[in-house]
């Protein structure tokens, strides 16, 4: 298998972290890595492993399986079998000193184990360190996510149009939807940051089922399959003429994501509340992209956007009823939700090559969810969309 990752993209990720981890925090010896994503960040490849990075730069892949898998995918040289962690001690020694660990990630019976081979003078969070170094994009990452999108707005735009028929169900849709994006290039999969969370390749609604309640954290709602599965739209709800379509979809290339919305209508013309509030909404994508600039705070461009908006049109935007969240917009790459957050309380600078997805949507009674969303990467002048950027409702007869 041809190796996706060079040792020189790997190797200026692990410095970037390296970097980051001494400034922040000077003392840390030994980071620790269970999480998938963040193995194939580092090393090309994810496996049932254990990865390791020592202050100065040392990295070491313990491989439980597939051994011979992670060796044909990465092109780094130390990787090692390992039956368990004492096979990891054998090469790293006992002692790790103060430790880093995903402490949003790592379950406490795997730091048991641990911790039965190994000691660590002290423990501290990776996380929010490891997802600021993920924030700022390499050539290759951006590269990835410039191909996602481009094939994003081509889906939205011009294949969902050819997929809309009458006494289809949201299922149907989502179904013809995913066999297209695969066709296209697709990766298969849509991954969240966000614990525990399961949305299949994104939120697909007819109607009101755009507003129904969802425990996902973001304006949308669809109703699912099952309660044990609320993925994939519903087998119940087909598709009739006056209908508006909500579809919100991640896209990706090489494990890297684009993040898009549309908002259609089925046999019919939108109505003017619906316009209104479709092309107030691109305004507001417009607004927020134009504060996208190096040395920016999102949360200082969260409060410019939302302060100059009326208390008549805040109701049901982003969320319907009382499920607003209080956000405008996130960081893209790996995992479709990533930081920053366009939000109160995210007051670092924006830095160039970062990647966001601006979502402004409203709920309409009786109706369902409008609005847009498009990917964005951060440039010395400003912010460029990468997903075509917005437009009106789509009518499709």
């Amino acid at each position: 298998m041809a190796k996706d990752l060079t040792k020189e993209e790997l190797a200026l990720r692990l410095y970037n972290c390296c970097t980051k981890m001494d400034v922040k925090y000077p003392d840390w010896d030994t980071a620790l890595f269970v999480s998938k994503i963040n193995q194939y960040y580092f090393t090309g490849t994810m496996q049932d492993a254990l990865l390791a990075v020592r202050r100065g730069g040392g990295l070491y892949y313990f491989v439980r399986r597939s051994l011979e898998r992670a060796r044909d995918e990465s092109p780094l040289e130390t990787i090692y079998p390992m039956n368990s962690y004492r096979d990891a001690a054998g090469v790293l020694g006992a002692d790790l000193g103060k430790t880093y660990v995903e402490t949003e990630i790592m379950p406490l019976a795997v730091l048991d184990r641990l911790k039965k081979y190994f000691t660590m003078a002290a423990l501290g969070s990776l996380d929010k360190t490891v997802l600021a170094v993920r924030a700022v994009k390499t050539p290759y990452e951006l590269a990835a996510m410039e191909e996602s999108g481009r094939i994003h707005d081509d889906l939205m735009r011009n294949i969902v149009p050819t997929l809309l028929r009458e006494g289809m169900s949201e299922t149907d849709l989502c179904t013809a939807l995913l066999e297209k994006m695969l066709e296209r290039g697709f990766h298969g999969v849509t991954r969240f940051q966000m614990f525990q969370t399961d949305l299949g390749i994104g939120q697909i609604g007819f109607g009101v089922s755009s507003l129904y309640p969802t425990y996902f954290d973001g304006p949308g709602g669809h109703v699912g399959l099952s309660p044990v599965a609320p993925i994939m739209g519903s087998r119940e709800r087909k598709l009739k003429r006056g209908d508006a379509v909500f579809i919100d979809i991640g896209f990706g290339i090489r494990g890297y994501n684009s993040d898009k919305s549309q908002a259609y209508i089925f046999g019919a013309k939108p109505t003017e509340e619906m316009v209104l509030a479709q092309r107030a909404c691109l305004d507001i994508e417009k607004r927020t992209a134009s504060l996208l600039m190096p040395g920016a705070r999102p949360s200082e461009i969260y409060r410019t956007v939302m302060d100059a908006l009326s208390p008549d049109f805040k109701r049901d935007f982003m969320g319907f009823g009382g499920r607003q969240v209080k956000f405008l917009g996130h960081g893209i790459g790996l995992h479709v939700d990533e930081l920053p957050v366009i939000a109160e309380g995210f007051d670092e600078p924006i830095e160039e090559n970062m990647a966001f997805a601006i979502e402004p949507k409203k709920g309409i009674r009786d109706v369902g969810l409008v609005g847009v969303e498009d990917t964005y990467v951060v440039e010395k002048t400003g912010a460029r969309c990468i997903t075509g950027s917005g437009c009106d409702i789509i009518e499709v007869r």
